[in-house]
């Protein structure tokens, strides 16, 4: 009873604390959305300029890493269970269960008119070892096709391009901190969650996060407030991509703090 109240608590504190960096993140999109950029850059405490060294790991150390928090990986019990119960195994683990009683267990004990002559456990061995072989085979497959697609993420390097002692260069995208000035150009992904300081003709496809099939126009204007911060025009997200154009901006969220 009382790990179950355990449980039930962190995960209670675990909602609590997602919804109040939701409501963190997402009062910080609506300030910057609504005010002009000097008055963001200062509340970011950057500068057009870029950040310095001592800055970027200041900044890295109060809001955090530019990383995603994976799920856990699953334990090989886990990994076990999902290989070995599926519709196809329970299937076959109800026909074993018939076979077992109606070729065994009554011919065994002699009823409704069975005889020991009619005892017969072959059925109930080939299907067994249908459901091993069938499962043991969904596992080795699953573990080789995640462990090479593992491999293959780690071999991918993803940059952006950015301002860092009045100069521009490239870095790996989980180096990206808040305040960093990011320059972004057709075929890019947002690296983090950004404010457009200047745009030129710049369409950004936000199908990942909004389902709308077609591209949106950013622009670098002081934007009124609105209950839905996708809606804000000056505002764009992780993860979505740039079509065409060009922009300038502000890095306001990172890693597990972006929409």
């Amino acid at each position: 009873m009382n790990k179950k109240m355990i449980k039930n608590n962190i995960a209670t504190n675990k909602v609590t604390e997602n919804q109040i960096v939701k409501k963190e993140q997402e009062s910080r999109i609506h300030f910057v959305a609504t005010q002009p950029i000097k008055t963001v850059l200062d509340s970011l405490e950057t500068t057009l300029i870029g950040l310095d060294t001592e800055n970027v790991s200041k900044h890295r150390h109060k809001y955090g890493t530019n990383k995603i928090t994976k799920e856990k990986k699953k334990s090989l019990f886990s990994r076990l269970a999902d290989a070995f119960v599926n519709p196809f195994t329970i299937i076959l683990f109800c026909l074993a269960l018939v076979s077992c009683i109606t070729d065994m267990i009554l011919p065994y004990f002699s009823l409704f008119g069975s005889n020991p002559d009619d005892f017969n456990c072959l059925t109930v061995v080939i299907i067994a070892t249908m459901v091993v072989i069938s499962g043991t085979l969904r596992f080795v497959q699953e573990s080789r096709s995640g462990d090479a697609a593992e491999k293959l993420l780690d071999m991918i390097t993803t940059t952006c391009t950015v301002t860092r002692k009045e100069q521009k260069q490239e870095i790996k995208l989980d180096e990206v901190v808040v305040g960093d000035i990011v320059y972004l150009s057709a075929g890019d992904m947002i690296p983090a969650d950004v404010r457009i300081l200047e745009a030129k003709d710049l369409f950004v496809s936000q199908a990942s996060l909004t389902g709308e099939s077609e591209p949106i126009e950013k622009l670098g204007n002081i934007q009124e407030k609105n209950e839905n911060i996708t809606e804000y025009n000056n505002i764009a997200f992780m993860g979505s991509n740039v079509i065409s154009g060009t922009a300038t901006a502000v890095v306001v969220s990172v890693g597990d703090s972006t929409l």
